[in-house]
């Protein structure tokens, strides 16, 4: 059986706040992650307690986008944002250990925000 893994879509204003909640009800951070969609990026934030997920969801614009840092709720975040921020460009302000783009090495930069890499391959 699969358990339910409910998922809040809140927006960048809440993101810190709903974080703090989180980690106030015991919850510790799993993953964060974001996708390309043809409206904007999609970043998850999942989190565990008691061996149950629970996720909050933003969509943002792909054009100079950015959501504040999570790092100073959850110190081990400033990975997934820096890896974030090298292959998505987003920008997370307050973050606690920046690498300012060099978190990975690449051949080219925000390589995964590009329109082409959310569109379905055409038929034949």
């Amino acid at each position: 059986m699969i358990e339910a893994q409910p998922t809040t879509n809140i927006t960048p204003d809440t993101l810190v706040p709903e974080t703090q909640k989180m980690k106030a009800n015991g919850y510790r951070l799993v993953q964060m992650c974001a996708s390309r969609l043809p409206e904007g990026l999609e970043v998850n934030y999942t989190f565990d307690k008691d061996c149950a997920f629970a996720n909050l969801r933003i969509l943002i614009a792909a054009e100079s986008p950015s959501l504040p840092s999570v790092s100073g709720v959850y110190w081990a975040a400033l990975l997934y944002e820096n890896e974030m921020h090298d292959l998505y460009g987003i920008q997370f302000p307050g973050l606690v250990l920046d690498f300012k783009g060099n978190f990975y090495k690449v051949a080219k930069k925000h390589a995964f925000n590009e329109a082409a890499s959310c569109t379905a391959p055409a038929k034949s």
